[in-house]
């Protein structure tokens, strides 16, 4: 038993809104104000620099890849209408209908993503108007989630490297100092993310303007040369084209689905930005952006032929005007990785408050909006795994076929979600969810079944990201809630334990002693160690429970609920979402609000630190086991992550056998 030892962390100076005040909290949080019109500009601004970047660089490589000689599709007029009319109906039905106007609806309390959808559906598991949800769909998503980290590492490599690529096509000798070049703006991107997404989404909003403003316009000139690229449309076109070219214009899908690459990063910042100012800028700025220039890439190879194809987004300009734009493409592309980058944070964060992954730092940049933040070891992660994928295949046709398993992959696990959500928390009736989710299905069925095919090429490796993925996510929750039963089993009722006090009246010594537990009526494994090893006990014993909730964020007026026992004890229970990071100084504010007299400078904090070792009768099996005891052995300390001064810790070790 030994005081930790660290930096010492000052307490900030409060004073108590309200003596005594009643901080029961419910489930819902109150309504969010929403903002105002200057403010809903500047984040439909900077959403278009986080959340549109990586959708906004599909022309960089959608269309040439759909070309590309692999498929073995001829470059005849009808092909061409085929499939700028499969991206035209792509962007509409996926990303405009699917993704803004039906998965955004499914937000808990304003934030997005695979595991906010979970976090819906985790309370209804049992909701008997419409039957249990299957036990296997909630590890189902979880995989879902582990696949947009292999997205995250991917989407920078493929978007940094495409735009670098165009000074191929403006001049072959720049070919040796393509991949040098994308290292170092991969490095320099990551670096920069310590600023914060506030600060990035300030200074990439106008970037990512002018990027759309720039690709819109370059494809008018050729939209005008040829109106008739126009006829795509038609989905008889798309329909068409099936039919001529068969198996092999089936798999054509794998590279159409480029041009909606980004769509699920956009749900999974919604938090960040809230979704009138996604859906605002899509409708305004982006999608009127996109269609252009891929109409104008279709009539370029129209009129151009074959050779247009082989980089037909270059293609749009010429002369001096090509190096202009390879540089406001490399910014763009920079941009793009912000999307699933900001997007990796929020999912780690979520992960860890509903008991997917250990302790690690998160760092809020902002104090305008909680759904704002950085995490470096994730950072790090996603730094090395993009600058890895680039050494190794050198070409951004290469990446392509890893990219489209990744984001195909995660589309059609979104939509088995939202179909969960749809029933149970949207409350739509069985017939309309199998309608919307069934055609929504079957689109991401046909893209994903597309890239099978690409496996052996590279698809391979956001698979094996998220196995490994899968496996640490699903070993430490699993492991958590068997040390849990472990523990609960040796425990004492706090009752109980209260009835000794009275029965052996032990010393008892100045100040306030704070023991954190897991359940909140049991007396935490920590205070019966300390009690039994010491004999004595503070005048002042707070017993504290901090509980995530399936919301994104609790109110701050209903934050802590404060009860008194007997013989001097309290409980303290502290409520937070899943998308807040709890704080200690956060907490004893509100307990001194509550009434509960404390001089915060004099508190003793008792935490316990679980040695695990593996070989108890826990059903894991033992490599889980060892991974989890690993896992847990890597943590973040709970000083640290629960923001507590160390020099105010003594830590008691205890040994468990799972």
């Amino acid at each position: 038993m030994a005081p930790s030892a660290a930096p010492q962390k000052k307490w900030p100076s409060v004073s108590p809104p309200l003596q005594g005040a009643d901080l029961e909290p419910p489930e819902e949080v109150g309504p969010v104000e929403p903002p105002s019109r200057s403010g809903l500009f500047k984040l439909a601004l900077g959403a278009l620099g986080v959340v549109y970047g990586d959708i906004g660089t599909s022309p960089l490589y959608a269309m040439r890849e759909c070309f590309h000689p692999s498929h073995g599709i001829a470059l005849t007029a009808p092909n061409v209408f085929g499939t700028v009319s499969l991206i035209f109906w792509s962007l509409m039905i996926v990303v405009t209908v699917k993704y803004l106007g039906f998965i955004l609806r499914a937000d808990n309390r304003g934030e997005g993503g695979i595991l906010a959808l979970i976090a819906l559906l985790l309370p209804r598991m049992r909701d008997v108007r419409v039957g249990p949800i299957p036990g296997g769909i909630i590890p189902f998503g979880i995989f879902g989630a582990a696949l947009l980290y292999g997205d995250g590492i991917i989407t920078p490599a493929i978007s940094v490297l495409s735009a670098i690529e165009g000074l191929q096509a403006a001049a072959p000798a720049f070919r040796p100092v393509v991949v040098p070049l994308t290292v170092l703006i991969l490095v320099s991107l990551f670096w920069f993310q310590r600023r914060g997404t506030a600060r990035i989404g300030a200074t990439f909003g106008p970037a990512t303007l002018l990027w759309f403003l720039t690709i819109g316009a370059i494809g008018v000139p050729w939209v005008l040369k040829r109106p008739e690229i126009l006829q795509a449309v038609n989905p008889l076109h798309a329909v068409r084209f099936f039919a001529d070219n068969g198996m092999r214009g089936f798999l054509i899908l794998s590279s159409v689905v480029l041009c909606i690459t980004g769509a699920e990063a956009l749900y999974a910042d919604m938090g960040h930005f809230g979704k009138r100012p996604i859906r605002l800028g899509w409708f305004f700025i982006v999608l009127p952006a996109l269609l252009l220039n891929y109409f104008g890439q279709g009539a370029l190879i129209l009129d151009q032929g074959p050779g247009a194809a082989q980089n037909p987004f270059y293609g749009l300009v010429s002369g001096w005007l090509l190096y202009p734009l390879i540089a406001l493409a490399t910014t763009a592309a920079v941009i793009a990785s912000q999307a699933l980058i900001s997007g990796a944070y929020s999912l780690t964060q979520q992960a860890i408050q509903l008991g997917y992954l250990p302790r690690t730092q998160i760092r809020h940049t902002s104090k305008e909006k909680a759904g704002q933040i950085y995490v470096p070891q994730v950072n790090q992660l996603l730094m090395v795994g993009s600058v890895s994928l680039v050494v190794l295949f050198g070409h951004s046709s290469g990446l392509a076929a890893a990219y489209g398993v990744a984001v195909t992959g995660t589309m059609v696990i979104t939509s088995l979600l939202y179909f969960g959500v749809a029933r149970r928390y949207l409350g739509w009736p069985l017939p309309v969810a199998i309608g919307v989710v069934g055609v929504f299905l079957l689109l991401d069925l046909a893209f994903f079944g597309a890239n099978m095919v690409k496996l052996v090429r590279g698809g391979w490796i956001p698979i094996l990201i998220a196995l490994l993925l899968f496996v640490v996510m699903m070993t430490w929750k699993r492991g958590r809630e068997e040390l849990g039963k472990v523990m609960l089993a040796s425990a004492s009722p706090i009752d109980r334990f209260l009835m000794t006090i009275q029965r052996k009246r032990p010393a008892r010594v100045p100040g306030t002693a704070v023991f954190m537990t897991l359940t909140e009526d049991i007396a935490p494994q920590v205070l019966r160690h300390h009690f039994r090893h010491n004999r004595v006990l503070h005048e002042r014993v707070i017993l504290m429970s901090i509980v995530t909730k399936n919301v994104p964020q609790v109110d701050d007026t209903r934050r802590v609920q404060v009860t008194e026992l007997s013989h001097g004890f309290f409980k303290v229970k502290a409520r937070y979402g899943f998308m807040e990071t709890p704080d200690m100084s956060d907490i004893l504010i509100w307990c001194l609000a509550a009434g509960l007299p404390l001089d915060i400078d004099q508190i003793s904090f008792y935490l316990g630190r679980e040695s695990i070792i593996p070989g108890g009768e826990a059903p894991m099996a033992r490599w889980r086991k060892k991974l989890f005891m690993l896992l847990s052995r890597n943590a973040r300390p709970a000083t640290d992550y629960f923001g507590i001064p160390p020099d105010q810790v003594i830590e008691i070790g205890s040994q468990v056998v799972i």
